[in-house]
């Protein structure tokens, strides 16, 4: 069996967990850059994983608070999967990955950190991302910063959206 390791996100286990959804909170702030969201649609938005399992970790959650899939209506459920490939179409131009992880965690056993309000996990990959650094010195070599990797894929979805609306 692998284990993905991870002690770079103890500050996000250990720290104080805010009370309320932290998604509904940001969602509700008018503070995109400060919170990290890169894109509000109609249904749905994306943002940026603060405390990420890889740089540029993206999180697409409904605007509607709710922790269950089935709970969503056919125009959530379309809208959620059309932002989700915003988010995925962006990290490919924006970041190059050579691969991409989806989830979902549905419910706290499945580690769901907010199992309160559903999110699609989309996590970019790189030959190599996972080396020695993080299980021998509990350190990640993180060559790329938060506000860095924040305007990079800003710029690219930015980009993206302006082809699309020229293409309608």
């Amino acid at each position: 069996m692998e284990k993905l390791w991870a002690p770079w996100r103890s500050k996000f286990i250990s720290s104080k967990k805010e009370k309320g959804c932290i998604f509904c909170k940001r969602l509700k702030e008018n503070k995109d850059r400060k919170n990290l969201i890169l894109f509000r649609g109609e249904k749905s938005f994306v943002i940026m994983n603060r405390f990420p399992y890889n740089p540029g970790h993206l999180m697409v959650c409904t605007n509607r608070h709710t922790g269950k899939l089935e709970n969503l209506n056919e125009s959530e459920l379309k809208d959620l999967m059309k932002t989700t490939q915003l988010a995925i179409k962006t990290l490919k131009s924006a970041l190059k990955p050579q691969g991409l992880n989806l989830g979902l965690n549905l419910g706290r056993v499945s580690g769901a950190g907010v199992a309160s309000h559903l999110h699609i996990h989309v996590v970019p990959r790189w030959n190599g991302d996972t080396n020695f650094m993080p299980i021998l010195a509990k350190t990640k070599v993180v060559s790329i910063g938060m506000d860095e990797i924040f305007v990079k894929l800003k710029r690219g979805l930015d980009k993206l959206l302006f082809q699309m609306s020229r293409n309608k």
